[in-house]
């Protein structure tokens, strides 16, 4: 453990050089990390050491080699190293980059014209496929612009939408206060509809007393009015002609007939009308109907404040026409 806390503490103070060493929590668990980092390490840097010793002694090789071979190619061909110009230097240097950055095997005009043509196809190719990739493009550019301009239009019609459906929703929710407004005040009037009809089948009312057979009896006595209009135009021509005593007498018994009809008619007519505000005095109340249309000062016979006495009142008189006709 000591042994292993010295090689660690000099490994450290080597890696940190002039800076301090962190501090850091002594136990066996972290010296033993520590100790396999520094192993690790020490094996790196020798292994890093003999790859450079190798590279040296390769580049050394390397360079007796190339100088060998550059002995033996000036003396084939005749010339020396310091008789070179400095251009031709400049060229054979830049044939042998050239010969490199193609990857030829040597500097001849067989291997030249190969690669050149290699390369001059490759770039055409670019050429070809950097023109085929700008159409591209083009057409990627062009449907993005309809797809922002289709996009921007998709937004406006949504908000649009989003606007009008908020509406709606108002409107929607407006008529459906309504509805039930419109429901609780059907159920009441349909309640109220009923308590009246059962209040009215407890007074044993007659069909002939309602509103609307009124109106009926009201028509029939326009109706007859109508009718008796052609016989009066016809009578206007023996209006002027001296009048026989017999005759007279047979159509002034016709005309009290007719007339006593009529009266009779009107009578009853009225009093159905009398027997309609006799209801309306039920439902009313009889206090509200006579401030409202003192109609029990007016109706001879009318006990104030005694609804029974009224109806029985206009009952009696109901018979009363009836015996008139019969007798006429």
């Amino acid at each position: 453990m000591c042994e292993k806390s010295k090689i660690v503490s000099q490994w450290l103070k080597k890696v940190f050089g002039q800076q301090p060493v962190p501090e850091f929590e002594v136990n066996t668990r972290t010296v033993e990390i520590l100790y396999e980092l520094a192993e690790s390490s020490e094996m790196r840097c020798r292994e890093a050491e003999m790859l450079i010793e190798d590279h040296k002694q390769k580049t050394e090789e390397y360079s007796s080699d190339g100088a060998h071979l550059q002995e033996v190619l000036l003396q084939a061909v005749g010339l020396q190293a310091g008789g070179l110009s400095k251009p031709t230097v400049d060229l054979l240097s830049a044939l042998e980059e050239t010969a490199e950055v193609l990857k030829l095997r040597d500097t001849s005009l067989g291997s030249y014209m190969p690669a050149i043509n290699k390369l001059t196809d490759d770039v055409l190719e670019a050429e070809k496929t950097d023109r085929r990739l700008q159409r591209e493009l083009s057409a990627v550019r062009k449907k993005m612009t309809a797809t922002v301009v289709l996009r921007k239009k998709l937004q406006d019609d949504l908000m649009k939408l989003t606007h009008i459906q908020q509406v709606e929703a108002a409107t929607a929710e407006e008529r459906l206060l309504n509805m039930d407004f419109m429901k609780n005040k059907t159920r009441d009037l349909t309640y109220r509809n009923k308590l009246a009809q059962e209040k009215l089948d407890s007074r044993q009312m007659e069909d002939s007393l309602t509103h609307q057979a009124i109106l009926q009896l009201s028509e029939r006595i326009a109706a007859l009015k109508e009718e008796t209009l052609p016989l009066k135009k016809k009578l206007e021509p023996y209006n002027d002609l001296s009048p026989s005593p017999a005759l007279a007498r047979v159509k002034i018994e016709e005309a009290k007939r007719e007339l006593v009809i009529l009266f009779i008619h009107l009578v009853l007519f009225w009093h159905l009308l009398l027997l309609l505000l006799l209801l309306l005095f039920i439902f009313v109340g009889y206090s509200n109907f006579s401030e409202r249309f003192s109609f029990s000062q007016g109706c001879p016979g009318c006990p104030a404040g005694a609804e029974s006495g009224l109806h029985e009142h206009f009952i009696s008189i109901i018979n009363k026409i009836n015996n008139k006709i019969k007798a006429c």
